[in-house]
This record gives structure tokens, C-alpha cells and sequence, in this order.
């Protein structure tokens, strides 16, 4: 995964892609795969002058009588500097484009609301500040900042401990890589990997209730473990991939132990359909000679070791530096290289580390001052009921529907607040950091119609990787629709968890939420709906808001 810059001139943003104005008319714009056609390696091409050539890749020239593998793979770098091609494992399309709300986004005329939604909270902390000198003499409240300090250097060592010990998996890849009989990738090695990802994740998944850590150190240490669990599968699996297509290239130079020359296997992309691909892979490339069908076959693995800018190759970036560098990079998907930025924008990351905070302060501000003492209160009433008052029950959906009532705006401005700080500061600074060029975090989501839509555009490197090692790598195994239940089976499971770790309950609201929109998107690609862009959007931002508010008060008050 080395770095490729793009233009040094940094001040012309003409190179930049900027998210555009209006929705193209085909919303299928996360592409897994590139679509260009099949690229013949006996004409290379010279590299278009848009590609960057700023690289620590590095070319050698390949000796004559190196084995045809040899000359394959140098083919397949060549060529790819010159123009991608479709990979044969589910890719991420990565491209320098901007997120929706920096300065250079072509979205220029929607940043007076952006501008008006910060004046907003400052009025609201203002006047927070002015009732709180009232009542306790001091503009904040110092009992929930404790909150932060409790468990901290506990936090930052396990923590540490929890990221150090993945780095098992860069010596793992090498014993799957070397091994000539069953610990290759192909046989035991993906279920030695997947133990050790269980045990890994149960081990830290479940150390901060061991330590009785309070629930920021909970909810931090949780949320920190599911985003490098989702790094280091796709880690392991997109290299085991690769080694075992590295081991079907080195098996044609010598004909003689008679080869698989089986077709390489495409995974299908959102485009295609399954049975389509798998007639293709049969049949399309199976020319009747023999010595096409190996040379067909050893350029489409040569192709599929080799990075999509053509400076790295199979298996030079099983390395320590390199493993890191993908830790820190603002994305799930591990490529062999990302496209990067000519240099650290320091004044970017400065506003952009201050903006963390900011928001952090505005969020533990809203929670005290207008979700906690709803909540507390409410519970209180809840508590007083009589157990023997005939109105029982009914008392207590009338608290219920008051208290939703009362969450309804502060779950809104909250849900917009961990929106901005994840998705457009912290993953923005990482990408300054690491010069990530790709900021495209996030589309434009608050435009969605259904719910599939937003899950697609409200998270995009949660969805990339579901996409491509849940939704993707199942397809050949069963139909589309078992396909997205799986997908979303599995994200309702990670954001129950992430739940039970908040309010340290386990009740499944959450879950049985995310299966729902499942046939609540169905009724609204129905014909009754659908196309009522206007109508389909309301709904979707009526539900959104409600949900957050019901979901909180069923946690924490049922």
C-alpha cells in the first residue's frame, strides 16, 4: 500500500473529484468493481499524463529467462499504470474527490445552512451556559466531563494492547504464503485466521465489562475493536486471496505437474447478474487452444497481484509499515495502494482535530442538559405508579409517548453531531495525516428515499466492506435477496452490540429495527410509492427522527 500523489501542484484543484450538485440518474455510484473491458498485455499503452508518477514503487527490469510468471506480473504493473482493469476479487474504486462540506465541494451554495446549523447550537450553548450560571454559578456542568478522565490511562493502554496484537496477522499471511501442504490459505489457513479472529474479538470485546469501565470508555474501546476487526478481516482475506492466486500463477511455469487452467473466477459486481458471470467465466475465455487458455489465464492472475496504479505487486507489501500505514488510512477495504495527496495539509488538520472537540463538547452539552434529565425524570415517574392503579399500563405509554416527545430535537441535533465528527473531522484528519486522497466518507444521504438508500451513502466505508465481504463474496452461494438479509443481518448485529454497550442492556430493539427496513424498502420501491421522491424523503426523515427517540427511551426505560 504505497502512496501515489496526484499533481504537485496543489493550489490547482482541477484533479480533485468533487461530489456533484445532483444525483446521477443511475444511484448505483459505489462501485466494487470497475467495469473496463478485458486489456490485452501484448500492447502496452503509454501512461495517460493525468496519473500521477509519484510513487515509492519501484520498477526492475525482468532478467530474459525469468519463468513466464515473472514477465506476466511485470506486464500486468505496466499496464495497469496505464488503465484499470476489472479485479477478479470484489475492489473498492478509490479517486481523489473532496467530502460534501469542504471549502472546495461544488456543493458551495448549501454551506449557508451548514453556516446556520453551527449558529444554532452556539445559541443553544449560550443560553445552556446562561442557566447554568444560574443554578450552580458556573457555565458547565463538571460532573459528566468526569466521565472522561475515569479509566483514561486503563483506556489508552488496552487500547494499545488491542491494536498490537493484530499485527499477528503479518507473520500469519507469510506461514500461509511459504506453506506447501494444508496451512495454505485455500485449506486450513482461512480457518485458522477466522479462530483467531473469534478469539481476538472476544477477548476485547468483552475487557471493558471485566474492568467495570464507565460507558465512554465502554462505548470507545467497543466501537474502536469493530472498526479494526473489520480492518484486519479484510486484511487477511484480500491477501490470502492473493496468495492463493499467486500460487495458481507460479503453478503454470511448470507444465509438466499439470496445472489447474480452470478460468479465474470474477466475483460479481452490483451490475451483473450471477448466472451471466458464471457462464462468462465458464465459457467467454475458453478459446479451444491450449496455450491461449494458459496465457489468458496467467494474465488475469499476473493482473490480479498487481496494485490498481501498477507500483506494487503480491506479496511486497506483506510488511510491517506497510500493515500500519492501513490502520491509519480512513477506510476498511485493504487495497495494495490508495491514491494520496502531494503533502500534509497542517492548517486542515489543525481546524479539523479542533473540530473533534468542539463537537465532542457539543454532544456531551446536548446529552446533559437535554436527554439525561428527560430520561431520569421519566424513570422516576415510571417508579412512582402504584402497581395496583387500573390505569397502569395506560400511565405508562403516556409518560413513554411524553418522554419520546421531549428526545425528538435533541436526538436530532445529536444524530447530525456524531454525523460531522466521524465522518467529515476524525475520518477527515486521519486522511490528512495519511495524505488520503479519497474524502469521499459520505454522499448525500439526507436526500435518501428508502432506507437502502441511506445505507449506502450515510457510511460509505462500513458499506464498502459489507459490500464486499458479506453482500459480494456470498452472491455465488445464494440468490440476491438472501444476499442483503445476510448483509444487513450482520450490521443489525454489530449495532445491537454497540447498543448493549451504551445502556449495557441487551434487549434487540436495535436489531429487530435494522431487519425491519428491510421489508419497509421493499413496500417503498413498491408501485404505490414509488417515485414520490418528496413524500418517500419525508418518510424517511419523520421515521429516522422518531426511531432515534424511541429506540433510546425502549433502552433505557423498558
Amino acid at each position: 500500500m504505497t502512496t501515489t500523489g496526484s499533481r504537485p501542484n496543489h493550489d490547482d484543484h482541477d484533479h480533485i473529484l468533487r461530489p456533484r450538485a445532483l444525483k446521477p440518474s443511475n444511484p448505483n455510484v459505489l462501485r466494487t468493481q470497475g467495469q473496463e473491458p478485458h486489456i490485452n498485455l501484448n500492447g502496452l499503452n503509454k501512461p495517460p499524463s493525468d496519473l500521477s508518477a509519484t510513487s515509492s514503487g519501484r520498477t526492475t527490469p525482468v532478467p530474459p529467462d525469468a519463468p513466464p510468471s515473472a514477465h506476466s506480473i511485470s506486464a500486468a504493473r505496466q499496464q495497469l499504470r496505464a488503465r484499470n482493469k476489472k479485479r477478479l476479487f470484489p475492489s473498492v474504486d478509490y479517486e481523489p474527490r473532496v467530502s460534501h462540506f469542504d471549502p472546495k465541494s461544488e456543493h458551495s451554495d448549501f454551506r449557508g445552512f451548514f453556516v446556520l446549523f453551527w449558529v444554532g447550537l452556539a445559541i443553544m450553548c449560550i443560553t445552556t451556559g446562561l442557566r447554568n450560571i444560574k443554578e450552580t454559578g458556573l457555565p458547565i456542568r463538571v460532573r459528566p466531563w468526569q466521565l472522561f478522565t475515569v479509566n483514561a490511562w486503563e483506556l489508552a493502554i488496552s487500547d494499545a494492547a488491542m491494536v498490537a496484537t493484530t499485527l499477528l496477522v503479518i507473520p500469519m499471511q507469510h506461514a500461509f504464503r511459504k506453506s506447501t501442504g494444508g496451512l495454505v490459505w485455500a485449506k486450513l489457513g482461512m480457518p485458522v485466521h477466522i479462530v483467531f479472529e473469534t478469539v481476538w474479538f472476544a477477548t476485547w470485546i468483552n475487557w471493558p465489562f471485566m474492568l467495570h469501565w464507565t460507558w465512554t470508555s465502554q462505548v470507545f474501546l467497543t466501537l474502536h475493536t469493530l472498526v479494526i476487526l473489520m480492518k484486519m478481516h479484510s486484511y487477511a482475506f484480500y491477501n490470502g486471496h492473493l496468495s492463493t492466486t499467486e500460487d495458481r500463477l507460479e503453478a503454470l511455469n511448470n507444465p509438466e505437474n499439470k496445472p489447474s487452467t480452470t478460468a479465474a473466477f470474477r466475483y460479481p459486481s452490483s451490475s451483473e447478474k450471477i448466472d451471466r458471470l458464471l457462464r462468462q467465466n465458464d465459457c467467454d475465455r475458453s478459446p479451444t487452444d491450449k496455450a491461449s487458455i494458459v496465457s489468458n489465464l496467467r494474465e488475469d492472475l499476473a493482473l490480479e497481484l498487481t496494485s490498481p496504479f501498477g507500483h506494487v505487486t503480491y506479496p511486497q507489501n506483506l510488511t510491517f509499515p506497510n500493515y500500519i500505514d492501513f490502520l491509519f488510512c480512513p477506510t476498511l477495504c485493504y487495497e495494495l495502494e490508495y491514491p494520496r495527496l502531494p503533502k500534509i495539509q497542517w492548517t486542515e488538520l489543525f481546524w479539523k482535530t479542533l473540530a473533534v472537540f468542539g463537537c465532542i463538547f457539543l454532544l456531551t452539552t446536548t446529552s446533559e442538559e437535554f436527554i439525561v434529565p428527560v430520561l431520569g425524570d421519566a424513570a422516576l415517574r415510571l417508579d412512582g405508579i402504584p402497581p395496583a392503579s387500573p390505569h397502569r399500563s395506560l400511565d405508562q405509554a403516556l409518560i413513554l409517548a411524553e418522554t419520546i416527545s421531549y428526545l425528538l430535537f435533541p436526538f436530532m441535533v445529536t444524530f447530525l453531531l456524531v454525523f460531522l465528527v466521524i465522518f467529515e473531522y476524525v475520518l477527515g484528519a486521519f486522511a490528512e495525516i495519511t495524505r488520503f486522497a479519497d474524502r469521499g466518507f459520505y454522499a448525500d444521504w439526507w436526500n435518501s428515499c428508502d432506507w437502502l438508500e441511506f445505507s449506502r451513502e450515510w457510511n460509505i466505508p462500513v458499506h464498502n466492506f459489507l459490500r464486499r465481504h458479506v453482500y459480494t463474496t456470498s452472491r455465488p452461494y445464494m440468490p440476491k435477496g438472501a444476499s442483503t438479509a445476510l448483509t444487513f443481518f450482520v450490521s443489525a448485529i454489530l449495532h445491537e452490540l454497540v447498543m448493549g454497550c451504551i445502556t449495557k442492556k441487551l434487549r434487540g430493539y436495535g436489531f429487530v429495527a435494522m431487519m425491519l427496513q428491510i421489508p419497509i424498502v421493499a413496500f417503498q420501491r413498491s408501485p404505490l410509492v414509488r417515485g414520490k421522491d418528496l413524500f418517500n424523503n419525508i418518510c424517511f426523515w419523520c421515521s429516522m427522527i422518531l426511531g432515534l427517540a424511541v429506540l433510546c427511551s425502549l433502552y433505557v426505560l423498558v
